[in-house]
């Protein structure tokens, strides 16, 4: 009777349904990944990002004092800009699932002077952030590769504070139009997309159409 009862609260503390893996095991290749070879990748020219990433960081609007998280900072270009953004009272959080990753932004922005990037390791569900801890979210080239992407959203409203933003940048999926590796690579469209995120707790403020293959999605936490 007693190894019932125990059964019994156990199973009341587990979730209704337990969110399924969307896009299982698009992660591995970062496992332990080589960053000099991965920001030969990354930071290309003819990668929309990496050559539009001035504009990126002027339409986030970051100020001196900001605290932003770089979610799937990969090799941390990104992280450094920002950071230079926020200085010298602001703070960029460079999460990733890959420590290797992690360990190699936070040296490279230590090798250019910057001391406010701090390296944070998350794993599938969870961004491991604390609690109203940021001012902004960044995520480029990194929701699709959420594979639990509503645990995540939810971390990630955690983290922000009341009034925070969420700015995703991703790839237009349109079929026909789009390269057949996006369309094989990405598992749901803009569309699709925003409908997660706004199921999470989040409201849709503002859509550039600056960039020629990608989306930039900014949202508010309600």
């Amino acid at each position: 009777m007693r190894a019932l009862c125990g059964l019994i609260l156990l199973l009341g503390a587990l979730p209704l349904f337990a969110e399924q893996n969307v896009n299982p095991g698009i992660n591995r290749q970062y496992s332990t990944p080589d960053v000099t070879r991965w920001r030969g990748v990354f930071e290309r020219d003819g990668r929309e990002v990496w050559d539009r990433r001035a504009d990126i960081i002027r339409h986030l609007r970051l100020r001196p004092g900001l605290t932003v998280a770089d979610i799937g900072a990969g090799t941390g270009f990104f992280s450094v800009l920002m950071a230079r953004e926020v200085n010298p009272a602001g703070r960029v959080y460079a999460v990733d699932v890959a420590p290797t990753f992690v360990d190699a932004t936070v040296q490279r922005a230590r090798d250019q002077g910057l001391r406010n990037v701090m390296g944070v390791v998350n794993d599938q569900h969870d961004v491991h952030l604390p609690d109203a801890s940021i001012d902004l979210a960044f995520i480029s080239d990194t929701y699709h590769h959420f594979e639990y992407p509503q645990a995540t959203l939810r971390s990630i409203h955690a983290a922000l504070r009341p009034g925070g933003d969420l700015v995703v940048i991703d790839f237009k999926r349109i079929p026909g139009v789009s390269h057949p590796w996006v369309l094989s690579h990405v598992r749901a469209d803009e569309a699709e997309i925003t409908g997660e995120i706004e199921a999470a707790g989040f409201t849709l403020i503002e859509r550039l159409d600056f960039m020629r293959t990608q989306y930039f999605l900014r949202f508010r936490r309600q």
